[in-house]
């Protein structure tokens, strides 16, 4: 039994236990808009474009927070250059708050550490479930966006936290397995039941292309696909073109947009950064919950 199937048979239990409360509603006024950033295979550079957005996101006035979701890795505190004192099971388990488990970052950004707090739901009580929950709404506050750096792949993991999001971009380059492989990460999610393709928000970031018309043709290319088989359409929100001062940058253990702000790569995810800017007002009104309602909503997929 893995443990996304663990999770689920708890909760279940816990919920036909006599006198069990209810979810808490989310009652922040103020929601943060939440953005997942995921890919279908690791090494395309999923965790620097989560960074170097933020980064971009930040420069433009926003105050970002980065979720760092794939567990057991170190990316995004290696590309920051911080090392962080707490992670979120500190906070599901160990009593810290919120504010105490945010590392205080560049450009106005924080960032969160993940640790292995997702692996460790199987070991959350009702009370610890309805405190998470309750809690992420401060986070809300805090920020005015929240990127969650998934980990690649199709892990129980990922698949859970994808589900609850609103916000989808979805890293592929022009690699062939990049492109199955980010096809297979589309194709779990049309078959869970918990995923609604009527209302589905993916956009496609072309990363690692020779030029930008290489990225538009591979965003058509997945999309055709994407569109005949699976009954579903993506966006396209841009392409990051290789870069060397990318890679020099990681050396550097710094961002690109923060050691190299006038790189090819640097200004691309400005670009992208605009874009998901301009059509903010649309994403908050139409889709965005906060991350007190992803995590919510991860909680109540896992009971159904």
């Amino acid at each position: 039994m893995d443990q996304a199937e663990q999770l689920r048979n708890i909760i279940k239990q816990q919920n036909t236990e006599q006198n069990m409360p209810q979810m808490p509603q989310i009652t922040s006024k103020y929601m943060a808009r939440v953005i997942t950033v995921t890919s279908g295979k690791g090494g395309v550079g999923k965790s620097n474009v989560s960074v170097n957005l933020a980064i971009q996101l930040g420069k433009l006035g926003k105050k970002v927070i980065i979720l760092d979701a794939d567990f057991g890795l170190a990316n995004v505190e290696v590309m920051l250059g911080i090392r962080p004192q707490y992670n979120l099971a500190d906070l599901m388990f160990r009593g810290k708050s919120v504010k105490e488990i945010i590392s205080p970052g560049p450009e106005n950004i924080g960032f969160i550490s993940g640790g292995s707090g997702m692996r460790e739901l199987t070991n959350l009580d009702k009370a610890q479930i309805q405190k998470i929950v309750s809690t992420m709404s401060e986070l809300d506050s805090l920020a005015d966006v929240i990127i969650i750096d998934t980990g690649a792949g199709i892990s129980d993991s990922v698949i859970d936290l994808i589900l609850a999001s609103s916000e989808i971009l979805l890293v592929a380059t022009p690699e062939p397995t990049s492109i199955t492989d980010a096809y297979a990460l589309l194709k779990t999610l049309c078959r869970n039941p918990d995923f609604d393709i009527t209302t589905a928000n993916v956009k496609m970031i072309a990363n690692r292309t020779q030029n930008y018309q290489e990225g538009r043709e591979l965003y058509v290319k997945l999309n055709s696909v994407v569109e005949r088989f699976l009954n579903m359409k993506m966006d396209y929100i841009g392409a990051i073109p290789f870069d060397q001062n990318l890679t020099r940058a990681v050396m550097k253990q710094q961002p690109v947009s923060l050691a190299f702000p006038k790189a090819t790569s640097s200004k691309a995810i400005m670009e992208i950064a605009l874009s998901l800017e301009n059509n903010s007002q649309t994403e908050s009104k139409n889709h965005n919950k906060g991350i007190s309602g992803l995590f919510s909503k991860m909680f109540k997929n896992h009971s159904n």
